[in-house]
């Protein structure tokens, strides 16, 4: 291409587009049938990071007759430079043009780069609504965990894929093998029929959506035969095969190094995270399958620092006895621990790792007081926080981070007073192991109520509330040592009005993209009065959507997608929420029939144990 090799010339960071990396795999463009354009919406750096896209990369391109490639949204200098030399949107490997390509599928894993996919799609010049495709347009799909509440996203989508994708992914291409194999290839309206068939597969356009006079949803029904009318989330069992040649990038991404993921799923129940719900149930990697795949990760990639990937790695079974033995084996190698749990035990696992490849220590309390750590169900004590803070300052670690949330359900002023106060604190303990004082970074990230999790239906903070909360930790902390931070209140109250939107927020998002607004999860890029003005010639209100609290009985735009976690388990974990009650793990206590035994098997023997049914 060359126009592509002219204009590279004029972009900042032109190796996010020119493909050829180690470990990248170029088949036979003209002998490999099915053609599948992995997408993620968002620039290079943070894509080649997320885990999701090196699993489908190998399982498709494992397969004989398919061929899996990348793209990412380009950054606005190539966007404009691709616009003004007319070079459609194309994948790495190939440079062929997305509209060249039988699937393109993206990853959503942030309701604001929602933007980002209409901006693809016209870059590509593919219709950007499912309604204006024709033969032999490609099938645009999406999954993710933004695949769980679909509905925003509906009118672009063709298909959703809906839970892990290891299983559900190759039916999908047996479906489009089958779609081939005649002279005439099927029409995309009998594919879609087809793949709505499988389990998991949620097909937008065989459904009817309807709204009461008051503008509240009312339901979604199926309107063909192949539709189900709920779509249950698909779940692997059993952790596949861990990918051990990635594709390893030509520039710095976000995460710089190896990873091989540990475990899949989280117990802790912390109210407030939808990835605690929608992840269960708890699958764990076996100790020997990951120091093998470290090492061939080592070999195939030459990284000298690997991820050990969980949603909590302290939880993982023996996880010290791994460390030690990774240790031991790859002395030379950083071992990364993310998502550890606030304990001394979490202290003592980091202090296992030579000395010279140690990270940084973060910890997440998320409340400042204990009545709303227990309303949250974050089972950390401040007497836990406070001993743990402090052995990893007699350890030598003076730079510690920490994570707040402020806007919880039920926080009060003084529950936010109380974050100051905690932190603090932590600050008094470094003092008195060391005459430098420690190095804080408190990041104080804003409450959104998520689908399928116990907050569902609460109300989100209002900007003057949070505002005044900020001004108050910005008083009751003045250290300068200590730094605080946090986003923008318009950004969560955006985030909240997408993640809980229904079929209407499309209108939303296409006048946004209309009015300029790509990148908005980059700070430079955040527009908020575009989306003003989308939610106003949408005829809609944002506080319908991101303010507003849901009654029990409301139907809710994604109660057909059916994540295994009972809503009645969610309602009464938001009752215990109200009176700051506490839920046990699971994998400790009793089974706290979440539903989740109906679909794995080992959670219906645990419940069959302690004499639990479903309610």
């Amino acid at each position: 291409m060359t126009d592509l090799n002219r204009i590279l010339h004029h972009v900042n960071k032109p190796a996010r587009y020119t493909g050829g990396e180690w470990n990248s795999i170029v088949k036979d463009w003209d002998n490999t049938p099915i053609r599948i354009a992995l997408a993620y919406p968002d620039v290079y750096e943070i894509g080649m990071s997320n885990m999701a896209l090196p699993i489908l990369y190998d399982i498709f391109n494992r397969e004989p007759d398919a061929l899996a490639e990348r793209v990412f949204a380009p950054w606005n200098d190539m966007a404009g430079a691709m616009r003004q030399s007319r070079i459609p949107l194309f994948s790495l490997e190939s440079k062929r043009p997305l509209l060249d390509f039988d699937v393109v599928g993206f990853s959503l894993g942030y309701e604001l780069t929602y933007t980002n996919i209409l901006n693809m799609l016209d870059l590509a010049g593919i219709p950007l609504f499912s309604a204006d495709r024709k033969d032999p347009h490609p099938l645009v799909i999406a999954g993710g965990s933004g695949a769980l509440n679909p509905e925003p996203l509906s009118d672009f989508i063709d298909l959703f894929v809906v839970g892990d994708g290891e299983e559900v992914s190759l039916e999908l291409l047996d479906v489009i093998r089958q779609s081939k194999r005649d002279t005439k290839p099927a029409p995309r309206s009998e594919v879609l029929r087809e793949a709505a068939r499988i389990p998991g597969i949620y097909v937008p356009g065989l459904y009817h959506v309807e709204y009461h006079s008051d503008g509240l949803f009312k339901s979604i029904t199926p309107t063909a035969p192949e539709s189900r009318e709920r779509i249950q989330r698909r779940i692997v069992h059993k952790l596949p095969a861990a990918v051990t040649r990635p594709v390893v990038p030509f520039i710095e991404v976000v995460h710089d190094r190896g990873a091989v993921e540990i475990q899949r799923g989280c117990s802790n129940g912390c109210r407030f995270c939808q990835a605690g719900i929608i992840y269960r149930p708890v699958r764990e990697r076996p100790h020997s399958e990951v120091i093998e795949a470290v090492g061939d990760v080592l070999s195939n990639c030459g990284y000298d620092e690997i991820s050990l990937v969980s949603l909590s790695t302290s939880d993982y079974s023996g996880i010290d006895k791994l460390v030690a033995g990774l240790a031991e084996r790859y002395p030379d190698i950083g071992i990364s621990l993310p998502s550890l749990y606030v304990g001394s035990f979490s202290v003592e696992l980091m202090e296992s790792l030579p000395k010279h490849k140690r990270t940084g220590l973060t910890f997440a309390p998320e409340a400042g007081s204990e009545r709303l750590r227990r309303s949250i169900n974050k089972r950390v004590t401040e007497e836990e926080l406070l001993k743990t803070t402090s052995l990893a300052f007699q350890k030598g670690w003076m730079g510690l981070k920490l994570y707040f949330m402020l806007g919880l359900p039920g926080e009060t002023y003084e529950d936010a007073q109380e974050i100051a106060n905690l932190v603090n604190r932590v600050y008094l303990e470094g003092t008195k192991v060391s005459r430098r004082p420690p190095q804080l970074r408190v990041n104080l990230s804003t409450f959104v109520p998520k689908p399928h999790t116990p907050f569902q239906w609460v109300a989100r903070e209002t900007e003057k509330n949070l505002s005044a909360r900020h001004d108050l930790l910005r008083q009751a902390v003045r250290r300068k040592a200590i730094k605080l931070s946090w986003p923008d209140p318009r950004v969560s109250r955006l985030e909240a009005a997408l993640s809980r939107g229904d079929r209407r927020i499309g209108q939303v998002i296409y006048r946004a993209w209309k009015l300029g607004s790509i990148f908005d999860s980059w700070g430079e890029h955040f527009n908020y009065s575009n989306w003003e003005r989308a939610f106003e010639e949408s005829g809609l209100d944002i506080d319908f959507f991101a303010q507003r609290a849901r009654q029990m009985d409301e139907a809710l735009p994604w109660g057909h997608i059916d994540v295994g976690v009972t809503q009645s388990f969610l309602k009464e974990e938001c009752r215990r929420a109200l009176a700051a009650e506490e839920t046990l793990d699971c994998r400790d206590e009793m089974c706290n029939v979440c539903g989740m035994q109906a679909l794995d098997p080992a959670c219906k023997s645990k419940a069959a144990l302690t004499g639990r049914t479903m309610k």
